[in-house]
């Protein structure tokens, strides 16, 4: 179960937490192809299913940028904060250990890192995401995400 925040006070008191794992997600080519349209990024790894089966993952790989904005549909799945409004304030310390082969299955773990009252009324929380792989050792990809709260 999720935990929930709905206060500053909450949020603040949770520093140091494990908060929760989101459902898989499979990353198709579809969806691949959609981001490399999306970015115009559509170096031959991503997108050409032919040239990478022979390249050095053997396969189409996600975009990194791809894996990390997954963090946005994360999140809401691993916390439950119950705010007024939200706003993505930023990443710090993004990195992506193993790429993520098209129709793997990756998930996002979270926890709460650090967490300050902002001067504009807000709860600043840095939530480390880490991106797990199906079946694979290293994760897709950690990256400290920071958002504001407003309760």
């Amino acid at each position: 179960m999720k935990p929930v925040f709905d206060s500053a006070d909450a949020v603040l008191a949770a520093v140091g937490q494990t908060l929760g794992t989101s459902d898989w997600v499979t990353i198709t080519q579809r969806r691949i192809n959609q981001f490399a349209d999306a970015t115009d990024d559509h170096q031959w790894i991503h997108v050409d299913a032919e040239q990478a089966g022979s390249g050095p993952f053997g396969a189409t790989i996600a975009h990194g940028y791809l894996t990390l904005s997954l963090a946005s549909r994360f999140l809401p799945e691993i916390v439950d904060v119950r705010m007024k409004m939200g706003v993505n304030y930023g990443c710090e310390k993004v990195r992506f250990p193993a790429p993520v082969k098209v129709n793997s299955r990756i998930r996002g773990k979270g926890e709460l890192i650090a967490a300050e009252r902002s001067k504009d009324g807000a709860v600043q929380a840095v939530i480390r995401v880490t991106v797990e792989i199906d079946g694979e050792a290293k994760p897709a990809c950690i990256a400290d995400t920071i958002s504001r709260y407003y309760f």
